[in-house]
């Protein structure tokens, strides 16, 4: 049993590295989406470069690649609850740090909402509404920030009406919180750009926690990121062509 659960976390790894946001605008657009948009590799930032119907595809696989990691180890090994939620980790992991991009992922938000939902429907439910509250502002960065610190609060107090059995609510909670943490931290570990280099430290801090982005300016952070790296492709076109000639 222990040789396959070390081979299941191996295989969550590497399912969880699969960047489909990458793939997908690689083929649709011939594009590196990282350094597009938000310059994440993730379903939001495939709405922002590629297409609306892309992005649902995206989000399906995501979400669906946490669920499948958890529900295996549940349903086919018949794994306790602790590894269990191992496994989903590790699939969250493999999402943010994928091996096959140098580790340079996504945030792991829909791969964890799989996760999620996978120990508790009513909890994956209540988190994905909480984290389009404010949608209608345009601040889903915010909403997904107080979800994820509300998760383990809920799991632990309101365990029993969200279905998590007595037994089950410690290490569903504590990996709730790990849960949290790995995707707040991806948040603030990126590199610093262009964008925020007036930007003081406390405020980069407090702008990647809550907006997930460098600068509050929404709009701003993605047109701008986008228009910095077409003058940079058509300044390298001009020197070829000078080159050429």
């Amino acid at each position: 049993m222990v040789i396959k659960f070390i081979l299941l976390i191996i295989g969550a790894y590497l399912l969880g590295s699969v960047p489909a946001a990458y793939l997908v605008a690689k083929w649709r657009r011939g594009i590196d989406i990282r350094q597009y948009g938000s310059g994440n590799v993730g379903a939001a930032n495939v709405l922002a470069v590629v297409s609306k119907r892309w992005s649902i595809v995206v989000t399906i696989f995501d979400v669906g690649k946490g669920a499948l990691t958890v529900l295996v180890a549940q349903q086919l090994l018949g794994l306790g609850v602790a590894q269990q939620v191992a496994v989903g980790i590790a699939t969250i992991i493999g999402h943010n740090w994928p091996v096959f991009l140098r580790f340079q992922g996504g945030r792991g938000i829909f791969t964890s909402l799989g996760v999620i939902t996978m120990f508790s429907p009513k909890l994956g439910l209540i988190v994905l509404v909480m984290s389009y509250l404010l949608a209608p502002f345009r601040q889903v960065s915010l909403g997904v920030s107080l979800s994820l610190v509300s998760l383990p609060i809920l799991s632990w107090f309101l365990s029993q009406p969200l279905g998590i059995g007595i037994e089950e609510r410690l290490p569903v909670t504590l990996g709730f919180v790990v849960l949290a943490l790995i995707a707040l931290s991806r948040r603030l570990t990126v590199p610093r750009t262009a964008l925020s280099e007036s930007v003081s430290p406390l405020q980069l801090f407090i702008n990647r926690l809550l907006f997930d982005r460098d600068i509050r300016d929404r709009k701003a952070w993605i047109s701008q990121t986008r228009s910095e790296i077409g003058l940079m492709e058509q300044s390298l076109g001009q020197e070829e062509e000078q080159g050429k000639a």
